[in-house]
């Protein structure tokens, strides 16, 4: 397999995993460079660079600026120049110049296109508040996958995927990825073991405090779920003193956005929703 190969490759196993990623592409070399004008290479989220565009006198410089344009969510290029050469850190025409101490000489411009992943909720059960976290993660952008066995009314139209198995549906499951256990006294117990498989970065249960710890007890022997117990929201959602299914549904979706905003939550934050909200 060429080495393009395995990049593209690489390309869609992040975007399955809903990771976001950096592509760099060159598009012009000057002089004698080791890179060639279509090369791509993937400059992932922990600053790791996968695939050849030249020594490290270009590497480096597409690190740094592929984090950055992740950050910004912006494409951008960049132009590596001999040092002695760069005079300012911007070229005349624009484009953002890096310095290269390599004795070749070559000068290399590189796109790099940051590829933002799409958001995703995955929701286990069929509940009403199921149905409706669906309807209200699509309305604000996320990727919808929906894991329920057994639909007796046939599985429902409004999510992107939809999987008959819960192990399924959790199986690409990514830390940035949220997953709502909404099963309500249908497998709860295979939801939950499902969702403690799984690499989601937000796992909430639509349960009581006092339910999850009855469903947790029974899974504290396997030391692989139980690392996990305590990264459940159980009660899922922020305490808006949510009672109907609309009103629930939207508790969950703010605490997910919160998380994923990076605000700290305060003390007992993944307790706060009444246990009358969830049956």
């Amino acid at each position: 397999m060429k080495l393009s190969d395995n990049t593209l490759d690489l390309i869609e196993s992040l975007r399955r995993s809903g990771q976001s990623f950096c592509v760099a592409t060159i598009v012009r070399t000057k002089h004698a460079t080791s890179a060639k004008p279509g090369a791509k290479a993937v400059v992932t989220e922990d600053g790791e660079l996968h695939g050849f565009l030249g020594g490290s006198c270009v590497t480096g410089a597409v690190r740094k600026a592929g984090l950055e344009a992740l950050k910004n969510a912006e494409a951008t290029m960049i132009r590596v120049r001999p040092k002695e050469e760069v005079i300012a850190p911007v070229d005349a025409d624009g484009t953002t110049l890096h310095k290269s101490s390599c004795p070749s000489g070559g000068t290399v411009e590189i796109f790099l296109e940051p590829m933002k992943a799409t958001r995703r909720l995955i929701v286990l059960g069929a509940s009403p508040i199921a149905l409706t976290l669906i309807d209200l993660a699509k309305a604000i952008g996320y990727r919808t996958i929906l894991g329920a066995p057994g639909l007796d009314a046939g599985p429902p139209d409004n999510a992107d995927m939809m999987f008959d198995s819960m192990t399924d549906a959790v199986a690409d499951a990514g830390p940035g990825d949220a997953l709502v256990l909404s099963t309500q006294g249908r497998r709860d117990r295979e939801a939950l073991r499902a969702a403690l498989t799984s690499q989601a970065g937000y796992i909430g249960m639509v349960a009581s405090r006092t339910k999850f710890q009855v469903l947790a007890r029974d899974m504290a022997d396997d030391p692989d779920i139980a690392a996990r117990l305590g990264d459940v929201h159980a009660p899922a959602g922020l305490d808006i003193n949510a009672v109907e299914p609309e009103e629930i549904a939207l508790s969950i979706m703010g605490q997910v956005v919160q998380l994923r905003r990076g605000r700290q939550l305060g003390e007992n934050a993944s307790e706060i929703t009444a246990e009358e909200a969830h049956p």
